[in-house]
């Protein structure tokens, strides 16, 4: 088992626990030095797609998973890290009880171009869901996104 980080929609426990059923929640915790943003926009949800990037000034509220080699796998094609839209990268992620080295999802694609509303609605939920700070979850209610007037 392999211990992933997870930023974006994969936050909410029940999503994850949907999509890696044998993949248990072991912490949450804050990518240092790193920063939310979007990209990829002709890839995502009528917009821009979560990812994160490097930015010493910033961080990230993250849940960790420790995630079965099964679900690993479901999770790629979930993630399309089986088609090269996001890749595995090596983080560390601070907790309550110390420094852990995990994965995550980074796009690869340009930075840039803004969320549909209901997919960063979708965002906020899950960080709600995964006990956000309550600051944290209304930052990413606030930020500019674009309505698909659904």
């Amino acid at each position: 088992m392999t211990l992933y980080a997870a930023y974006g929609s994969n936050l909410d426990p029940a999503r994850m626990g949907e999509r890696c059923p044998h993949s248990p929640l072991q912490t949450t915790g804050w990518l240092e030095g790193w920063r939310l943003t979007f990209g990829g926009e002709e890839h995502g949800w009528d917009g821009a797609l979560a990812t994160i990037v490097q930015d010493p000034f910033e961080q990230v509220f993250v849940a960790v998973y420790d995630v079965t080699p099964e679900d690993e796998a479901a999770l790629d094609g979930w993630e399309s890290a089986d088609t090269g839209l996001f890749r595995k990268t090596k983080v560390r992620v601070s907790t309550l009880a110390g420094e852990l080295v995990v994965w995550a999802y980074v796009l690869d694609a340009f930075e840039g171009g803004l969320p549909s509303a209901s997919y960063l609605g979708v965002l906020a939920d899950a960080a709600e869901a995964a006990d956000a700070p309550v600051d944290y979850v209304a930052a990413l209610r606030r930020r500019p996104c674009r309505s698909t007037g659904l």
